[in-house]
């Protein structure tokens, strides 16, 4: 059976790689190379791999090359939208930052404003007052003079009563006394001017009340027009306030009461208003310049607050953000990275101390700064530092320079924000500042 097998296979390579001999011919000899079947099949399986795979070889060059040329034009166009993206994104940082800067100066020119107000609330109180005060004299003055008028009237009606007596038992004597009838009749007519008196005094005092009330009333309405302004200032200065803390991840109530325990001094334009001294409950006037003096408590502890938060930029030159707050490569990358030139001057972002200036593996040269409420900033990757540990620091000082020390693929600012020692996006603070200041 192998043998017919064998055979039949013979003759099919027979068929298509016939028997052939190769003739080496020389001067004194000849010889032959016989190519049998099996070698010629053998030879022709082998060139036509060797064609086969020269061929699949170039193609997946050819495609291989093609495809890198795609994808470097690819790479290409990415890099240039990403370029106009970071162009875009500089140019609306420069113009919030100039909002910033507009909304920071119409701030101070509402404090200023409001601080105007007040004092011309507190003037108005006191006018108020004093004008308060005047009307009871004046209502006091009205009440004795209406009184000293009954009494002239009793004291006429009197002095009638006894003149006409007087005069009947003169009649009926038949002799009159001239130098009575003359004294009765000048204090008669002193009695008369001093009732005209009374009267004439009292009409004014009636006057003069008039016009105290109609006073009184217009300063009212000027004080409730006042009031509102001071609110309103009050609601709008105040709410983009608390929006930024609950945006960062903070209570306001608890920052503001930390603050207050460190500022615990009163006295001054924001001390409450109190008029009474009879222990009389105050009036609506006075409960709402308090609630206004209460507001404005609030955005002096936000101001103060805003000042111990890292609530701004590390950097004031041109830069741009090459890596975000998050995992990458199943790793957590704890801050954010912003690229500019060697030696660009870096800033402290908020008041605090400085815990560590050195160099620690992987940050390079890195500076540590301990805030207020629990928080820390890390500046790493600096080419030199320009503070030392427990050296305090504002908000605003040059602490470093931006380098390339430590596991850093390029010249750039790597910046943490950690509360209570975990990381936080540092973008949440300076978003939440952007947005309002």
């Amino acid at each position: 059976m192998r043998t017919r097998l064998a055979i039949k296979l013979h003759g099919i390579l027979e068929r298509f790689f016939p028997e052939r001999r190769l003739f080496l011919r020389s001067d004194t000899d000849t010889r032959f190379i016989r190519l049998k079947s099996g070698t010629q099949a053998l030879a022709f399986g082998g060139a036509s791999l060797v064609l086969a795979w020269s061929i699949i070889a170039t193609a997946i060059l050819l495609m291989d090359s093609i495809g890198s040329g795609n994808f470097r034009e690819q790479a290409r166009r990415d890099l240039e939208t990403y370029q106009l993206r970071l162009n875009i994104l500089s140019e609306e940082r420069d113009t919030r930052a100039a909002e910033a800067v507009a909304a920071q100066e119409r701030f101070n020119s509402a404090l200023q404003q409001v601080s105007v107000m007040q004092s011309k609330l507190l003037d108005a109180e006191t006018r108020s007052l004093e004008m308060e005060t005047g009307l009871e004299a004046v209502q006091l003055k009205l009440r004795d003079a209406i009184r000293a008028r009954e009494e002239v009237r009793t004291e006429l009606v009197a002095l009638r009563n006894e003149i006409d007596n007087g005069g009947t038992q003169l009649a009926s004597a038949g002799a009159v006394d001239t130098t009575t009838l003359d004294f009765l009749s000048n204090a008669l007519s002193r009695t008369a001017k001093e009732r005209d008196q009374v009267v004439a005094d009292a009409q004014d005092a009636l006057i003069r009340a008039d016009e105290m009330a109609t006073e009184i009333k217009l300063m009212a309405e000027k004080n409730d027009t006042i009031f509102r302004q001071l609110e309103d200032a009050m609601t709008v200065s105040v709410k983009p306030l608390d929006k930024m803390f609950e945006a960062a991840g903070m209570d306001p109530d608890n920052i503001l009461n930390q603050v207050r325990r460190g500022y615990s001094g009163q006295g001054g334009p924001l001390t409450p208003l109190s008029f009474s001294t009879r222990g009389e409950d105050p009036s609506e006037d006075v409960l709402r310049a308090n609630r206004i003096l209460n507001q404005m408590d609030r955005l002096n502890l936000y101001r103060i607050a805003a000042e111990k938060a890292p609530f701004a930029m590390p950097l004031k030159d041109s830069f741009r953000f090459t890596s975000g707050f998050g995992y990458r490569w199943g790793r957590l990358h704890a801050g954010t990275d912003f690229a500019a030139a060697h030696g660009t001057p870096i800033y402290a972002t908020a008041d605090g101390v400085v815990t560590f200036a050195g160099w620690q593996s992987g940050y390079g040269r890195l500076v540590k700064i301990q805030h207020e409420f629990g928080i820390e900033t890390r500046y790493a990757h600096n080419s030199k530092i320009y503070v030392k540990k427990g050296q305090r620091v504002s908000r605003g000082d040059r602490i470093s320079a931006m380098g390339n020390t430590g596991r850093s693929t390029g010249t750039h600012l790597h910046y943490e924000v950690r509360v209570g020692g975990k990381p936080v996006n540092p973008m949440i603070y300076i978003k939440a500042a952007n947005d309002v200041f």
